[in-house]
């Protein structure tokens, strides 16, 4: 039994990827019916994406997919992983999440981050540059600002009806973007795309750096990660394998394609470095049994000191991974 899982809130991001076969109507309604199934089984928190112009990728709406969502569940919190501050204006954000504070009171979340589009062609589309992102700590203040009614870059200008209301607010970072959601005092979620050492140091940083706010008056760290669990090990890392060469696919080729088969990948003939980018995509993953899973999540909580775990695993075979996020809660309810 272990008693740092029992302690650590459990919940998921979908990022509606597209399954070969299938189209994005469908990935969309895959993860409303995800969510409904999320909540059933006890996570706490259901958060969507933003994608623009990605072939495997149907979430490019999160706060109308987030809509639909809380429409769908009723007691589960719903939010962003994230909005892309930089791709829009602050005010149009603060409207957004005040409207779905309002409908949803009480469970709404405002996860953020500050990617822009993801080639020069999506960016000129959504009117932004690469610059844009630099400015990630102004637009997070203007952004604070209109729902506490601070902001002073367009004075008179209200976001209405977010003004007064509290949504709970997210940076999603690596480094630099711990940093800053310190110093702005909100929640931390962080995943470990630099290797374990990197990101809890960047977590040591945050807890350092932090300074009490309204939004939050102590630190709150989300570790993010993929999590397979299943009968075997190999089983497990079959579950890995769709998103492991989508993401090998995108470092090559400069866009995410629909999910394959696991045994298609398998079947696949590699170049040296699309082999090589397939291996490194697995690396720093948790999957194997459940005795397995629960080893490797209780020494990375016990590292990292993590407030909540957000699990973002996705695959082509839906059954398995909803099995692995059944098997994961059932985990986690027989650490308590």
């Amino acid at each position: 039994m272990s008693s740092v899982i029992a302690s650590t809130r459990f919940s998921v991001l979908d990022r509606s990827r597209i399954r070969a076969g299938h189209d994005g109507p469908r990935a969309l309604r895959d993860t409303v019916a995800f969510a409904q199934e999320a909540e059933r089984l006890g996570y706490h928190r259901f958060w969507v994406s933003e994608h623009h112009s990605v072939p495997g990728v149907a979430g490019s709406a999160p706060t109308v997919l987030a809509a639909a969502v809380a429409a769908a569940t009723s007691t589960i919190r719903v939010g962003t992983g994230g909005v892309m501050l930089p791709n829009h204006q602050p005010l149009v954000v603060a409207e957004q999440f005040g409207v779905l504070e309002s409908l949803f009171p009480g469970r709404i979340d405002m996860g953020l981050g500050r990617s822009v589009g993801f080639t020069d062609g999506i960016r000129k589309a959504l009117g932004r540059d690469k610059q844009d992102a630099d400015d990630f700590a102004g637009l997070l203040t203007e952004l604070l600002g209109y729902f506490d009614g601070t902001q002073t870059a367009h004075p008179q200008v209200h976001a209405r009806p977010a003004e007064g209301l509290r949504v709970p607010a997210f940076v999603l970072a690596t480094g630099q973007g711990a940093r800053l959601a310190a110093e702005a005092g909100l929640a931390l979620v962080i995943a470990n795309v630099r290797g374990e050492d990197a990101m809890l140091r960047a977590i040591d940083d945050y807890r350092d750096a932090f300074r009490p706010s309204a939004w939050n008056d102590r630190p709150y760290v989300v570790v993010s990660g993929t999590v397979a669990v299943a009968d075997t090990t190999e089983e497990a890392r079959r579950i890995l394998l769709p998103e492991a060469w989508s993401t090998a696919y995108s470092r090559t080729r400069g866009e995410f394609p629909p999910l394959s088969p696991a045994e298609e990948i398998r079947a696949r003939a590699m170049t040296d470095r699309e082999r090589a980018l397939f291996e490194e995509a697995q690396r720093g993953q948790i999957h194997g049994t459940e005795d397995e899973v629960e080893d490797a999540l209780e020494k990375l909580l016990s590292r990292s000191a993590a407030d909540e775990y957000l699990v973002t695993t996705s695959t082509y075979d839906r059954g398995a991974m909803l099995d692995s996020y059944r098997r994961l809660a059932g985990l986690t309810s027989r650490s308590a």
